[in-house]
């Protein structure tokens, strides 16, 4: 238990969210004094009016805004414009409303997604206006990279306290298997099972194997956050991640193996690889706050293949 939270009143937004669970978990072990993780159904952060009720309903000191629509290179390739407007709108509307409210301080969640697409590597917070993103992603990339902007802007001209995160692909239990909005590790998890189950020989995987991704076990990540939280106060972005990248083409017999699928793989070479290359330098975040991630990818890969196949209903359900 930390004695930072036993006083502060905490809103969580997208707290009943993968991510958000893990948060919220992570604040309730240090004890935190008063917890909100109201939902989507409860205040529409697309809607002006409604955060501003949400603020004035919850009197938070302390606001992480983990709220997001996001999904795959199919969902961003299917919805760009609203996955766009919709972030950008939820994030622009917090930022402001914890201005206006006179909240203490913002935490606020950004995305890998908003590097550019051809990002020396490991990449550097530095290197975040050196290029555009990678084009299936970067409707998405842009709208939370303009809250790094919001949030800079707003320090500078009102002194506003709003720290800026950037974790790398996320995995790890309570993921979104549904196949309209789930990332790399879930869509391939949930592939395999359903191969193994059906007895099928081979599945197809998009791309060429060719791209590499740096994937962080959801718990790892909800420390840093709450790290960040505690001891981080300044204007930087700053990345969290592990500084490890997997190979697509590696990382599909390792999700074989522990889904106990045999068959073959066959690629798809029609469809994107999305962007060449993810890595991190996750060295500001050591340097800031002392985060370092802490789980291995193959005991995280395995946990996170027993939660599915223990949850399968509810990992299914998930498609927003």
């Amino acid at each position: 238990m930390s004695g930072f939270w036993s006083d502060r009143k905490v809103l969580v937004t997208g707290g009943t969210g993968f991510l958000g669970k893990h948060v919220a978990a992570k604040l309730n072990q240090r004890g935190v004094g008063s917890l909100s993780t109201p939902s989507s159904s409860d205040y529409d952060l697309r809607v002006p009016g409604d955060v501003e009720r949400m603020f004035d309903d919850l009197e938070p000191d302390l606001v992480v805004h983990l709220a997001a629509r996001v999904g795959g290179i199919g969902a961003n390739q299917e919805r760009p414009a609203a996955l766009y407007l919709d972030n950008l709108l939820m994030g622009t509307y917090v930022i402001e409303q914890a201005r206006l409210s006179g909240t203490p301080k913002a935490v606020v969640i950004g995305t890998i997604c908003s590097y550019p697409k051809h990002t020396p590597v490991p990449f550097s917070e530095d290197s975040l206006w050196q290029g555009y993103p990678e084009e299936t992603n970067a409707p998405y990339g842009i709208a939370k990279l303009a809250q790094l902007v919001q949030a800079q802007s707003n320090r500078a001209q009102y002194g506003q306290n709003v720290v800026y995160l950037m974790p790398t692909n996320l995995y790890g239990p309570g993921d979104k298997f549904n196949a309209a909005v789930s990332h790399v590790i879930p869509a391939l998890i949930k592939k395999c099972v359903e191969a193994r189950e059906q007895g099928l020989d081979h599945i197809e995987v998009w791309g060429t194997g060719a791209a590499s991704r740096e994937f962080l076990y959801v718990d790892d990540a909800a420390e840093g956050i709450v790290l960040a939280a505690e001891r981080y106060d300044g204007p930087l972005p700053v990345n969290l991640g592990t500084d490890e990248e997997v190979p697509i083409r590696d990382l599909v017999p390792l999700i074989a193996e522990a889904t106990g699928f045999t068959g073959e793989v066959r690629w798809d070479t029609s469809k994107p690889d999305g962007q060449p290359r993810r890595r991190v330098d996750p060295s500001r975040a050591a340097d800031l706050f002392d985060f370092k991630a802490q789980t291995p990818f193959t005991v995280g890969l395995k946990t996170t293949v027993e939660w599915y196949e223990a949850h399968r209903a509810e990992a299914e359900a998930r498609a927003v």
